[in-house]
């Protein structure tokens, strides 16, 4: 169980959260909450929408971590398989579309707008 206050737009409310086999709760400084069920391979978003607060499009399975920035998007990473998805606010880091994750190992977040994949293991 959890319980949530303050603006419900920007995720204050999550009384409709089923937090039963969560494995990690993730946050965005724009209004929005990502709770991961690892083993289950899913995930629940809420929130402001526009920020990351829908994620029911995304599918979950083999996620090994989520990141996310102060502006309103957030990454899944699906290490083992070199793939990633993200979402929320496209003009800050919402559209990954375009990259390529491929032996990524770690992702970083300026805090803001932007996000960093670092391919420690090829150097680059």
């Amino acid at each position: 169980q959890a319980v949530c206050w303050g603006a419900e737009h920007k995720g204050g409310n999550c009384s409709s959260i089923d937090f039963t086999g969560v494995t990690d709760i993730f946050s965005n400084g724009d209004g929005a909450f990502v709770v991961l069920k690892k083993d289950l391979g899913q995930a629940v978003c809420w929130g402001d929408a526009d920020y990351g607060g829908n994620c029911s499009s995304i599918d979950f399975t083999g996620v090994t971590d989520i990141f996310s920035n102060g502006d309103g998007a957030f990454v899944a990473l699906k290490k083992d398989l070199g793939q990633a998805v993200c979402w929320g606010d496209a003009d800050y880091g919402g559209n990954c579309s375009s990259i390529d994750f491929t032996g990524v190992t770690d992702i970083f977040s300026n805090g803001w707008d932007s996000f960093v994949a670092l391919k420690k293991d090829l150097g680059q």
